[in-house]
């Protein structure tokens, strides 16, 4: 597929928003963990659903023949149309485990009833800690300039897509979870991805939200489900929003912050639904329109947790407090914008402050760095392995450079060819926590910030891999 198709689908009015899939999964849990009389009425209900990773809007996908030992254990599971999901005794008992459970919460962008390859344009990152009864929620912007590991530095939101377009094992939410652990450097335990409607009839079963809108917004081109355009204008003050209005507040970026806005809007959105049904005590209604909801969910969310797990998650998040809830965005803290050579526009992470952030909510530092103001210090500090591989048609550069690099203590210990000779610049990408090592290889080899990405499992015996490209060229000493 061209690079223009996929640049033509990914119109950033178009993305979901990350309050579906919180929204989503939180009411799943609280619907399916809050009383024995649910675990019998859904069971019974859902005779001819599977909850586990279906195909959106549909009921049956068959699967390709033939089929290995190894592509069942990759797969998706398929929906089934003659059992109902299993519910033991074990799943009304609390979550049994100590450590922090991190979920991948995808939204996905599906209009017009396209089947298909489709993107997450928005990604979130929850850890739930159960010894500590915290949540923590990292919203990543949709154009977050990253490595997508087995393709290329792209942006963050066309790896679900990458996955679902050519067939990566486990589909797009597996390469969508390796590119969100490279980056985050956190492992993920557990994915949702949701689309429109579920969000839509949740709201709009709970009577609607109320919400203080800081500003007026008016948005002419707000997109439409089929690449039209749905104006959308919404007044400053309080407000009663429906599910339809709420969608379209959480999804417009018509402010000044764009992205960054639009997640603080997400943000208010996940805390007046929580609001409302804990306020109203809602869960006994939400209980008696179960059946509906479920039907509703089952279409439209997609996961690997079992119904068992999500019942005993959904036990221990309703005991979790507000003020233990915290939330954080990727915004103009810790990404400045830039201009790709081909004229996109994407959003570059300060490497250093994404990894602050993380510590804070996620990893707790185990001890503070230590205080050094010469880089080349810091560097040899790190002690980090450096591959060159040599991504031009320029015979022995990666050989020059090693010379070259030798003289400033670069620990190189591989060269090689890249997979091409056609890199137009050149690239780095860190495979560990070498952030000095990475900023001296910047300084030294005048490559851009832009072209700096975090990856996995290195193919081999190095911590930080440099790309050469066209534009460097060994300087004369």
């Amino acid at each position: 597929m061209s690079s223009e198709k996929i640049e033509e689908q990914t119109n950033p009015a178009n993305g979901l928003t990350w309050v579906q899939i919180l929204v989503g999964l939180g009411l799943l849990l609280l619907l399916i963990g809050s009383s024995l009389w649910l675990h019998r009425s859904v069971r019974n209900m859902v005779a001819t659903f599977e909850m586990s990773e279906p195909q959106f809007g549909s009921v049956t996908n068959p699967q390709p023949d033939p089929v290995t030992e190894d592509d069942v254990l990759l797969a998706a599971p398929q929906i089934v149309e003659t059992a109902a999901p299993f519910v033991s005794a074990d799943a009304l008992k609390p979550w049994p485990g100590k450590e922090p459970i991190t979920l991948l919460l995808l939204g996905v962008d599906q209009r017009c009833d396209e089947v298909g390859p489709a993107h997450t344009d928005t990604i979130m990152v929850a850890t739930i800690d159960p010894l500590a009864a915290t949540v923590s929620l990292v919203s990543l912007p949709r154009d977050l300039w990253v490595r997508i590991p087995g393709f290329t530095i792209d942006r963050i939101n066309q790896a679900h897509y990458f996955g679902e377009a050519f067939e990566y094992p486990g589909g797009g939410p597996a390469l969508a979870i390796e590119t969100v652990e490279a980056f985050f450097g956190l492992p993920i335990d557990y994915y949702v991805t949701i689309n429109f409607d579920a969000f839509i009839r949740i709201v709009d079963q709970i009577g609607g939200i109320e919400l203080d809108v800081p500003e007026r917004i008016n948005d002419p081109t707000y997109p439409d489900r089929c690449y039209g355009y749905d104006p959308f204008v919404i007044e400053a003050g309080q407000q009663h929003l429906d599910g339809e209005t709420a969608l379209k507040y959480a999804r417009t970026r018509a402010t000044f912050g764009g992205d960054v806005d639009r997640a603080e809007r997400q943000q208010a959105v996940i805390m007046a639904v929580r609001e409302r049904i804990l306020r109203l005590d809602m869960v006994p209604q939400l209980i008696r329109q179960a059946p509906g909801l479920w039907q509703t969910l089952q279409a439209n969310v997609r996961t690997n947790l079992s119904l068992d797990k999500a019942i005993q998650l959904g036990l221990l998040v309703q005991e979790i407090p507000r003020e233990n809830i915290q939330t954080a965005v990727l915004d103009f803290d810790y990404v400045y914008a830039e201009t790709t050579f081909d004229e996109r526009q994407v959003l570059v992470p300060v490497r250093d402050k994404v990894r602050q952030l993380r510590d804070t909510m996620f990893v707790p530092a185990l001890a503070p760095p230590p205080v050094m103001e010469d880089l080349a210090e810091k560097m040899a500090a790190e002690s980090a392995r450096v591959a060159l591989y040599n991504g031009t048609a320029v015979f022995g550069l990666a050989s020059a450079t090693q010379t070259y690099l030798d003289t400033y203590e670069i620990n190189v210990t591989e060269i090689g060819n890249a997979d091409a000779a056609t890199y137009r610049t050149s690239q780095i990408i860190d495979y560990g926590a070498n952030p000095h090592t990475v900023r001296y290889l910047i300084q030294l080899m005048n490559i851009p910030p832009l072209n700096v990405s975090n990856g996995s499992r290195p193919d081999g015996d190095f911590d930080v891999l440099v790309i050469i490209g066209d534009d460097w060229r060994v300087p004369e000493q």
